[in-house]
C-alpha cells in the first residue's frame, strides 16, 4: 500500500507511474506478439479478421475498465481518509455492480452480434472468422470485469505492484495459449480469443486470492452484501459510468472511423490495426501515468489537500509531454521497420499506409499527453461532467470526420480524423483546469 497524500508529488506519482507503466509495457508486447503470431502463422487473412473487430473489442474493454477504474475512486478517497471500512464496503460493492454490469453486456452483445458486425462493415470474407473471435471474446465479460475491479482497487490503496506481477503472469499465458492453441492444435482465429479467455480467467483466480491473503478489508463475506448502501452504491455507478462511457465514446468514434476502414479493403485494414498497436506502445506512458493521477487525486481529496493535486498534474504533465519529444524522435526514421516488425507483412501498400498514419498522428501527441492527464486528474476529484465533455467532442469528431473526409480522401481521412478531434477536445478540460487555478 502507498499512502499518496505525503512526500514528493513528482516522486510519488513516478514510483507509482512505474509498475503501471511496466505492466502496461507487457500488455502491449502481448498484443503485438499475438499480432505477429497470427500474421506468422495463419496470415494476412486471419490478421485482417482479428483487425476488423479490434474496434468494438476495445468499446467493450474500455467500458468495463473505465468502470472499474470509476468505481475505485470511491475506494482511494476512503483509504486517503484512512476509513478502511468505506474501502471495504466500496470494494464489496464494485465486484456486485461490475458482475452484473457484465451479465447484461454479455447478453446484449450476444443477442445483437450480426447486425453488429453489419454496422461494422465487416467484409464477407472475413465475417466467420471475425464472428467466432468476438463471440469468445464476449463470453468472458464476467471474467474481465472481475480482473478489472480487483486490479482498480489494488491501485486504488496505492498498490500498483500487484496488478504488475499479475500482468506478467497474463502476458506469459496469453502468448503460450497463443502457440499451443493456433501453432500446435490449429484452432486458427479462435485459438487467439480462447488463449485471452483462458488466460485471464487462470490469472484473475490467482491474483483474488492473493489480494484477498494480503489486505483483510478486500475479504467478502455472505453478511456484507445486505450491508450495501444504495446510497453509496449510486455514486460509485455515477464515477464508474463516467469513466467508462469516457472511454466507450472515444472507442465508439473509433469504432465508426473502423468502418470507414473496413470499406477500403484487406491491407488498410491490416495498417490501421498495425498502427494502432504502435500507437499503443507510444501511449502507454500517457495512460500509465493517467491511471496513477485518478487515485493520487482521489486520496489526496479524501484528505483534503488541494495543494498537493496541482503540484501532481503539473509532475504528470512534465512526464508525458517529455515524453511525446521522444516519441518523434523514434518515428520519423524508424516507422515502416516497426510496421514490418508488428506484422511481419511485405505487403508495402499496408506498411506505407501504416507508416504515414504514425509520422503523421505524432506530431500532436502533445496534446494526447495534455489530454489524458487532465481526464484522469478531473475523474479523481470527482469531476464527471468535464472529461466526460471532452470524450463527447471526441466521438462526435470522429463520427464527422469519418463521413466528411475519409469518402473524399481514402486512407490519408483516416489518418487526419483523430488529429483535427484532438484540437477541439483538449479547449473544455484546459478552460477548466485554469478555473481551478483561479
Amino acid at each position: 500500500m502507498t499512502d499518496m497524500t505525503v512526500g514528493s508529488p513528482m516522486k510519488v506519482i513516478v514510483k507509482f507511474t512505474i509498475p503501471i507503466l511496466l505492466g502496461n509495457i507487457l500488455q502491449l508486447t502481448y498484443n503485438i506478439a499475438d499480432t505477429r503470431i497470427v500474421g506468422s502463422f495463419l496470415g494476412d487473412h486471419a490478421l485482417a479478421a482479428v483487425g476488423a473487430m479490434a474496434t468494438l473489442f476495445s468499446v467493450v474493454i474500455y467500458f468495463l475498465m473505465g468502470l472499474a477504474n470509476g468505481f475505485a475512486i470511491a475506494t482511494a478517497r476512503h483509504f486517503g481518509a484512512h476509513d478502511m471500512n468505506g474501502v471495504h464496503k466500496t470494494f464489496v460493492a464494485a465486484i456486485v455492480m461490475g458482475i452484473g454490469v457484465a451479465l447484461v453486456m454479455t447478453t446484449i452483445l450476444q443477442l445483437f452480434m450480426d447486425p453488429i458486425l453489419v454496422f461494422l462493415n465487416v467484409p464477407d470474407s472475413l465475417h466467420d472468422e471475425s464472428e467466432g473471435y468476438i463471440r469468445i471474446v464476449v463470453w468472458g465479460l464476467i471474467i474481465t470485469m472481475i480482473y478489472d475491479i480487483l486490479l482498480a482497487s489494488a491501485r486504488a490503496i496505492g498498490d500498483s505492484l500487484t496488478p504488475l506481477l499479475t500482468l506478467v503472469v497474463s502476458v506469459l499465458l496469453n502468448i503460450a495459449g497463443d502457440i499451443i492453441l493456433i501453432v500446435v492444435f490449429g484452432f486458427g482465429v479462435k485459438g487467439v480469443a480462447l488463449a485471452t479467455l483462458g488466460a485471464q480467467l487462470i490469472t484473475m483466480t490467482i491474483c483474488s486470492v492473493y489480494l484477498l491473503r494480503k489486505y483483510p478489508f478486500f475479504r467478502i463475506k455472505a453478511a456484507d452484501f445486505g450491508k450495501l448502501e444504495l446510497p453509496m452504491m449510486k455514486g460509485m455507478m455515477t464515477s464508474g459510468l463516467s469513466m467508462a462511457f469516457m472511454g466507450t465514446l472515444i472507442a465508439i468514434g473509433s469504432l465508426v472511423l473502423q468502418t470507414a476502414i473496413n470499406g477500403l479493403g484487406p491491407s488498410y485494414i491490416v495498417a490501421q490495426s498495425a498502427a494502432r498497436r504502435i500507437t499503443e506502445v507510444f501511449m502507454t506512458i500517457f495512460n500509465a501515468v493517467g491511471n496513477a493521477m485518478a487515485p493520487y487525486c482521489s486520496q489526496n481529496l479524501g484528505a483534503g489537500k488541494w495543494d498537493r493535486i496541482h503540484k501532481g498534474i503539473r509532475a504528470g504533465l512534465i512526464i508525458t509531454c517529455s515524453w511525446c519529444a521522444v516519441v518523434l524522435l523514434l518515428v520519423e526514421p524508424l516507422a515502416p521497420v516497426m510496421v514490418q516488425l508488428v506484422t511481419g507483412s511485405h505487403d508495402q501498400v499496408m506498411i506505407d499506409a501504416a507508416a504515414l498514419y504514425l509520422r503523421i498522428d505524432t506530431t500532436l501527441y502533445i496534446l494526447v499527453a495534455i489530454i489524458i492527464t487532465l481526464r484522469f486528474s478531473m475523474q479523481g476529484v470527482g469531476d464527471k461532467i468535464t472529461p466526460l465533455f471532452s470524450s463527447s467532442i471526441e466521438m462526435i469528431g470522429k463520427i464527422i470526420l469519418t463521413y466528411t473526409l475519409v469518402p473524399v480522401m481514402g486512407y490519408f481521412g483516416v489518418i487526419l480524423v483523430e488529429p483535427i478531434t484532438w484540437i477541439f477536445m483538449i479547449i473544455p478540460l484546459v478552460w477548466k483546469v485554469l478555473q481551478w487555478e483561479k
